[in-house]
This record gives C-alpha cells, sequence and structure tokens, in this order.
C-alpha cells in the first residue's frame, strides 16, 4: 500500500473525503502523521523479514571507526561477521575496548570484536572494531532497519499494511472523540490484533528464532 492509500484508508473509516495528495488538507496531513506514527509502533514490535537487510563494509588498515550507512538509531542488530575470515564478530560493551585500546596498547589483526560508538551527523549509526584492522576485510552486519517516514504519495510501505491502518484509525478515532460508532479502544483492540496476526505469519518464515537451546 502507498502512503496515499493509507491516509485514504483512514479517511474513508472515518467517513471522511477521500484526496488525491496526501497534502490536500489539514486533515489529511494531521492523518498522514497518524500514519507514520503507528508505522513506527508497529516497525518496532517485531524484527520483520521485509526490513532485515545486511549492510556491508571493507575495513581500511589501521582505521577501526565505521559507518554502518542508512542504519539509524532504530536499527536493530541480529548479527556481524567477517567474511573473509568467515568467522562471527563479537559485540563488546565499552569496557572491553578500554581494556583493550586505552589500558593496554592496541592489538593489529584479524577483525574480531566491535561494540556500538554512538551516530554521526547524518544519524547512522558508528561503530569501533577490535584488534586495529591489519588488512582490507570485509564485514557483514544483518540488521532490521525501519523505513523512513512516508512523505510522498506514492512511497510504498515496507511493512505489513493491515495493522498500520488500523492503528492509525484508533488514533485519528482517540483524536477526534466518539463519532457515533466504534469507539477509540474497541479500534486499538482491533488494531493490536490485526498486529498479531501480522506477526505470526512473519514469525514463520523464521521458526528457528523461536526455539531455544540449552547451552
Amino acid at each position: 500500500m502507498t502512503y496515499l492509500d493509507l491516509i485514504n484508508g483512514v479517511l474513508r473509516r472515518l467517513r471522511e473525503d477521500t484526496v488525491t495528495t496526501a497534502n490536500e488538507t489539514d486533515y489529511s496531513q494531521l492523518v498522514g502523521e497518524f500514519v507514520n506514527d503507528a508505522k513506527k509502533q508497529v516497525e518496532l514490535a517485531h524484527k520483520w523479514s521485509a526490513l532485515r537487510t545486511t549492510v556491508t563494509l571493507s575495513t581500511n588498515v589501521g582505521t577501526t571507526n565505521y559507518t554502518l550507512t542508512g542504519a539509524k538509531q532504530n536499527t536493530v542488530l541480529e548479527q556481524g561477521l567477517n567474511d573473509t575470515t568467515n568467522q562471527y564478530l563479537t559485540l563488546r560493551p565499552k569496557h572491553f575496548f578500554n581494556d583493550n585500546t586505552v589500558l593496554n596498547t592496541p592489538a593489529d589483526g584479524s577483525v574480531t570484536d566491535f561494540m556500538f560508538n554512538g551516530v554521526n551527523s547524518a544519524g547512522d549509526l558508528l561503530i569501533q572494531v577490535y584488534p586495529t584492522p591489519d588488512a582490507v576485510e570485509t564485514l557483514n552486519f544483518d540488521l532490521v532497519i525501519p523505513q523512513a517516514d512516508l512523505s510522498a504519495d506514492s512511497t510504498t510501505l515496507t511493512i505489513p499494511s493491515n495493522p498500520v491502518m488500523q492503528m492509525a484509525y484508533g488514533m485519528a478515532l482517540r483524536e477526534r472523540g466518539e463519532t457515533g460508532g466504534q469507539s477509540a479502544a474497541e479500534q486499538f483492540g482491533v488494531a493490536n490484533a490485526a498486529l498479531n496476526d501480522a506477526i505470526a505469519i512473519d514469525a514463520n518464515r523464521y521458526q528457528d528464532e523461536m526455539y531455544y537451546y540449552r547451552v
């Protein structure tokens, strides 16, 4: 569903006139805000298959800080690996890096560890790796990256559309007050049911992630 489709879907449920562009009226703009608010909530409720991607970077000799381009602060890390040495990377806390790079002389070698190290001016996540690379290596990071806010009419929503629309409708009902029909509380129940159904369907694609193993 496109951004405009979602807005008009909410407007029809409110018994309002549909629009030909998202910013056609003040009210359609408000509904657009609800759509994006609902999108954020639905995105963060589950690690959606449609949002999973791999960010690849190449190390530079002597450089320990890198950018995960496109990965914003609401990104979820699945795993990191060194594709050159065919080893998984270990996510470490800050004190590990303090122990190994501040209190002791940093080692050089193939990258085995990393930590998150803030964000850059564009809001992309920064990482620091260890040991200090002594060769060019390829690092892969499997991430769940939420879609940017919808703004253009034709932008297609990446995650399932029904829970987003149902939640946005509930937000619009709450803002408007009682409409003589369905209450906001009832509608949020519908939205939560739609979200649970969508999560169940999506989670079935990654059944191995629902198992727990003794270690």
